[in-house]
């Protein structure tokens, strides 16, 4: 073959590669169009947490996941946490992070530090991305527009940690309906006005349940509910909402999975459709669950 031959053929190679690649396209959007369809103008509540908040490669896979939903129609409610940055500015200000039974003890001075770097800086570092992306985002905490109100969490062990006393989404419908995203950290003040901790879970469970949402999705660092935590092989990718409170019960569910799971049990209670607990740490995570027949992770449906 003279070089003529082998620059055509070369060419030609090229041409069937990028058709290959235009195939595989068309073949996932045709997959997405029946689930773009059911979910326009319906309403997700995402929890956005963990490495996929860390990792940037995953934060810009999440973001654009979300715009992308957002742009098709979907109503998109995005509530984050932000811990490890949390801990990052304690520590610059000689400040020793302490928890208890896994939650954060947080004194005035930790809360001022909280309040700081999840209001004013994570939830602008998503808003920022997701408009980056092509969307329209709004940042927002619990106290903006009265949207959570925070009740002291067991009598003030931990501080100003505190758990949802009542959820007002007056503020958020409109913003939904005109396409925005609100971004939503997890601090909101108590009836004495005094700031509060949320843990982000449960933030995203009582506004999914609030807004009638189709799905609460739980971004995480593990592939979802495991029957043993120590293989990733035990996956149960669906299970009923009885099945999961015995899970718990038997002590299957523990540890950091169990608030997870305790909040998907509690939005599913007051009427959300689906719950989800997916694995973060998958690129395009939340399309995969959202516009695919196989979905990801573990759903959890039902009342019984």
């Amino acid at each position: 073959m003279n070089s003529k031959d082998q620059q055509l053929s070369s060419n030609k190679d090229l041409r069937t590669t990028s058709v290959d690649k235009d195939s595989i396209r068309v073949s996932v959007l045709s997959e997405a169009l029946p689930y773009i369809q059911r979910f326009a103008n319906k309403r997700i509540v995402i929890k956005y947490g963990g490495s996929a908040m860390v990792d940037k490669d995953l934060q810009s896979a999440v973001l654009r996941d979300i715009a992308l939903l957002s742009s098709v129609g979907v109503q998109i409610v995005v509530v984050h946490g932000g811990g490890p940055e949390i801990n990052q500015w304690l520590e610059k200000l000689g400040i020793k992070p302490v928890f208890l039974d896994g939650l954060r003890i947080t004194d005035t001075e930790t809360m001022d530090v909280v309040e700081m770097v999840l209001v004013g800086r994570v939830n602008k570092q998503i808003v920022s991305g997701i408009n980056n992306h092509g969307s329209l985002a709004v940042g927002l905490c619990g106290i903006d527009g009265g949207l959570i109100e925070a009740r002291t969490l067991g009598g003030g062990t931990h501080g100003l940690v505190g758990e949802v006393a009542k959820v007002n989404i007056e503020l958020l419908s409109p913003l939904l309906e005109k396409g925005y995203v609100p971004v939503i950290s997890s601090v909101a003040n108590s009836s004495d006005s005094r700031s509060h901790n949320i843990n982000a879970d449960t933030v995203a469970g009582e506004l999914a349940a609030a807004l009638g949402a189709e799905k609460l999705i739980l971004l995480t660092d593990t592939p979802g509910i495991l029957r043993d935590e120590n293989d990733p092989t035990s996956l149960i990718e669906n299970i009923r909402l009885s099945e999961a409170r015995e899970l718990i019960d038997k002590a299957i569910v523990k540890k950091g999975m169990r608030p997870k799971v305790e909040c998907c049990i509690r939005s599913l209670a007051q009427g959300v459709k689906a719950a989800h607990i997916i694995d973060g740490r998958t690129a395009h995570a939340v399309l995969l669950e959202v516009f695919t027949d196989s979905g990801i992770g573990t759903m959890v449906t039902g009342r019984g």
